[in-house]
């Protein structure tokens, strides 16, 4: 990873990233960063004016202001296409649906430079749209590596720029199952002193802003001030005593969104190495053991539903709980 430094110069433009694209250093004129690439850092909180996380792109910025970019190592442009097999639910001309399993990257980044979704999509035959660049083709949204469930891939540039337009407008049908520890409840006072927290009925919903955490860049944190607005609410399936089935639905796609909201609102997801802290259910409850030995956060993408970016079709697909969240379920239930 590199650090761009530099000085907002005169009279700069009314938004923040247009001040960037103007006075962001490149090799040459007009070779700076893009305003589609400054949107991506923004979102990802590798911006800092005046040693303050930037994310919001309109935010006004003043002459002289001090910024720091962090730019990430880039992909390889001959990235090795891979026979790795894929759970595919879904294709056609534009688009293919995956059932991504647990411990899978999405792209190609350090530490992660082969093995990942894209590696697997170049082995297959046929193309991917280009709109990612050359690091992300085909990729529109993603999952984290140890979260499991579907993604939609783009195939050509016209199906990407639609379910983009779909994601960015929260247009899209997003499902999460998930087990967490504890049983969200509006009987519990300690949720009405959270702040952001509120209830809907029987569902919990968590409106806290977030941002990269400010020490460990690994995370992300709820940050009132500076942080990007997130939504996500959660409502109970099954009580499991010491834990909970619970099914998130987003109504903004940030990164880690679920994991740092619940882990807010108290409820961390079992296995989190994150978010959940040492969280642990109580020695004798069922499924204890289980769920202190599970391995990565107990997340999955259950449901993905849009329209078809040629056709308007309405597509909807399920996804059932991936083996191992199943297995940790049944002992939950003793």
């Amino acid at each position: 990873m590199t650090t761009l430094r530099f000085l907002i110069g005169q009279d700069p433009p009314p938004r923040l990233d247009r001040a960037l694209a103007r006075d962001a250093p490149g090799e040459g004129p007009g070779e700076g960063l893009s305003r589609t690439r400054l949107a991506r850092l923004l979102a990802g909180g590798a911006v800092r004016v005046d040693g303050a996380v930037a994310t919001d792109a309109a935010a006004p910025v003043a002459a002289g202001a001090a910024v720091e970019v962090d730019l990430p190592d880039p992909a390889p442009a001959d990235m090795a296409a891979e026979a790795i097999p894929l759970v595919v639910v879904w294709e056609d001309g534009d688009l293919l649906v995956v059932d991504k399993p647990a411990g899978m990257t999405v792209h190609p980044a350090p530490g992660s430079p082969t093995g990942t979704l894209v590696n697997a999509l170049l082995g297959r035959e046929g193309s991917l749209s280009s709109v990612g660049g050359v690091g992300r083709p085909g990729i529109v949204h993603r999952i984290d590596k140890d979260t499991s469930g579907l993604l939609v891939v783009a195939k050509t540039d016209l199906a990407h720029r639609g379910l983009a337009a779909q994601f960015a407008a929260h247009s899209a049908e997003r499902l999460y199952l998930a087990l967490c520890h504890g049983v969200p409840s509006p009987a519990d006072p300690r949720l009405r002193r959270v702040r952001g927290v509120s209830w809907e009925g029987a569902t919990l919903r968590v409106d806290a802003p977030l941002g990269r955490h400010p020490t460990d860049r690994q995370r992300q944190a709820v940050r009132w001030e500076g942080g990007r607005r997130a939504v996500t609410r959660a409502r109970v399936r099954e009580a499991l005593g010491g834990a909970a089935l619970i099914e998130c639905r987003l109504e903004t796609g940030r990164t880690h969104q679920i994991r740092a909201h619940m882990a807010h609102a108290g409820h961390a997801l079992i296995g989190d190495p994150i978010y959940g802290g040492a969280r642990r259910l109580p020695p004798r409850a069922p499924g204890a053991a289980q769920a202190a030995a599970f391995p990565r956060q107990a997340l999955h993408a259950a449901t993905l539903g849009f329209a078809h970016p040629r056709t308007s079709r309405a597509l909807r697909f399920e996804s059932p709980l991936p083996a191992d969240m199943e297995g940790l379920l049944l002992a939950l239930r003793g």
